[in-house]
């Protein structure tokens, strides 16, 4: 005669019991961004940050902005060519919603332009500390890096700044950089000026304040690989928990030129309202 199979209740009930304890584990539930901490406990937690994604860099500036950055484009005749010269080249990221740049580069009969557009989105991982600050304190460290000379105390029509207390200098190339444009009048300085030694005080390196949260312009003149003078310009901004980064350089094909200083600017800094509107659209 067969045997019935038997349980126990009491080992019902603990395989219930066991059962009650595995569901609902929520692996997976918290985005990747979250911050962690033991829920159980009151104290407070900081903010995420305001952005979540980032745009994509090589679409961040349309064809009107890279034809007047980037001139050599519309000398281009080949459209293959033309089209990925708009298109630039994606720098190599793993998490696109964390970091995103793009690079382009294209020579024309004058010079050869770079451009360089960065998106970075910060996330603190500590509980203490919002992705805002965390981002406050990187775009402070890249600020503190770029060694900016302290404001003027005072400066005269023609734009002739005073040399500041820390005796900052922008650089010995800057100093005949005034000829080629920087200077109102556009003639050379003499060698004893006071011009000669800085560039106006409107062109010089130094902090903007109509730009996002916080914001800094750099602009340095060297020499690149001929003897030509390379100059670059830098702006660097904050808007919450996004820090956004332009590099733009020329190089012209005749050594005896010098890249505008005010040209260069003006078109860096256009780019670059552009992108903080984007952001905040």
């Amino acid at each position: 005669m067969q045997r019935k199979a038997y349980v126990s209740g009491a080992a019902v009930l603990l395989a219930a019991v066991l059962a009650g304890c595995t569901g609902g584990s929520g692996v997976g539930s918290s985005a990747p961004d979250s911050k962690g901490g033991d829920t159980g406990t009151t104290a407070a937690v900081a903010q995420p940050g305001r952005y979540r994604t980032l745009p994509e860099a090589c679409g961040a500036a349309d064809h009107d902005t890279l034809d007047a950055l980037l001139p050599g484009i519309q000398e281009t005749t080949d459209e293959t060519q033309q089209e990925k010269a708009y298109a630039g080249e994606a720098t190599l990221t793993y998490d696109t919603d964390r970091r995103d740049g793009c690079d382009w580069k294209v020579a024309s009969a004058a010079a050869t332009d770079h451009l360089f557009v960065d998106f970075e989105r910060v996330v603190s991982y500590d509980n203490t500390v919002s992705d805002e600050d965390k981002a406050e304190e990187l775009y402070s460290a890249r600020q503190t890096a770029a060694d900016l000379p302290e404001p003027a105390a005072s400066a005269s029509a023609s734009g002739d700044a005073t040399p500041s207390p820390s005796g900052s200098t922008v650089g010995p190339a800057d100093a005949g950089s005034g000829a080629a444009g920087d200077g109102a009048s556009g003639t050379p300085s003499s060698p004893s000026s006071p011009s000669a030694s800085r560039p106006p005080a409107d062109l010089q390196p130094r902090v903007l304040d109509d730009l996002g949260d916080e914001a800094f312009l750099d602009d340095k003149l060297s020499t690149g690989s001929s003897t030509a003078q390379q100059r670059t310009v830098t702006v660097v901004f904050r808007t919450s928990n996004v820090i956004v980064t332009i590099e733009y350089s020329e190089q012209p094909t005749a050594s005896t030129d010098t890249p505008d200083s005010k040209e260069m600017q003006d078109r860096a800094r256009k780019l670059a309202q552009e992108l903080a509107s984007r952001l905040n659209g």
